[in-house]
Parts: structure tokens; C-alpha cells; sequence
């Protein structure tokens, strides 16, 4: 029997024991195998506000939810159909949250919100945004 203990580097055998793992910080799997990284998060928020404005401006509230991903120095793309950020998770999902709660507090009478997010295990090469849709951009 073979389990993780939550010691870097080591692992239970059985009841009580613990070994040494051959590479301490190490492990295999599928994909780049690397040692500890900072934990990194990339998520996409779509927003779909109901309305998504006013006539006047007809995209006021996802305005306001862009609005909340530029200043909050998360590394962020803005894209046709949702916006993509990346950073430490803590701070990913407050601004997810904030982000969504800015489309009711702009005046949206309803709203969904679709979020995806990525995340590695710290002992795996984390994606970023760069590296999974840098070689198609233009």
C-alpha cells in the first residue's frame, strides 16, 4: 500500500511506516514533471447578464465586470465570448466573485456565470495563459 503522507519527498508503506521516496519533491505521472512550483490558477468568467445594458450602453454591466479585472493586477485577456485571468487562487477566485457581483451592482436585473478553471498540482509545470494560446496568436 502506497499513500501519500503530506511530507515532500515521502510516503506511508503501511501503518505507522513512512519511506523515503527515491527523489524527494519528485513525482511521475503523465505530462512535465517538475519540482515544487507556486501554485498558479488560470480561470475564464462569462457573464451573462440579463440585460447585458442599458440602450444608451448596451454593454454597460459587463463593463463594469471587465472593469473589476483590469484593476486587479491579475494577468487578464479579454476575449469575445468571456475574459481569462490568471494568478495565486486566493485571488483568482475573490475576483471571480467580484467580477460577477459587478454585473448586479451595475444594474443587470439577472445573471449567469460560467467560470472554468485550471489548476496544476504544485509538484507539475503549471500552464499559463501565454503558454496554452501563445503560438496562435497572430
Amino acid at each position: 500500500m502506497r499513500v501519500e503522507s503530506g511530507f515532500p519527498g515521502s510516503f506511508f508503506v503501511g501503518p505507522g511506516k513512512r519511506r523515503r521516496s527515491r527523489r524527494p519533491g519528485w513525482r511521475k505521472g503523465i505530462g512535465a514533471c517538475v519540482a515544487r512550483q507556486p501554485v498558479i490558477v488560470i480561470a475564464e468568467i462569462q457573464c451573462l447578464a440579463s440585460p447585458a445594458g442599458t440602450p444608451e450602453d448596451p454593454y454597460k454591466h459587463i463593463d463594469a465586470a471587465i472593469r473589476i479585472v483590469q484593476d486587479s493586477g491579475l494577468k487578464y485577456e479579454v476575449g469575445a465570448l468571456g475574459t481569462t485571468m490568471e494568478g495565486e487562487p486566493d485571488r483568482v477566485w475573490q475576483v471571480l466573485r467580484q467580477v460577477h457581483e459587478a454585473c448586479i451592482a451595475a444594474g443587470a436585473n439577472g445573471l449567469v456565470s460560467v467560470i472554468k478553471v485550471e489548476q496544476a498540482a504544485p509538484t507539475w509545470v503549471a500552464p499559463t495563459i501565454d503558454s496554452l494560446t501563445g503560438k496562435f496568436r497572430g
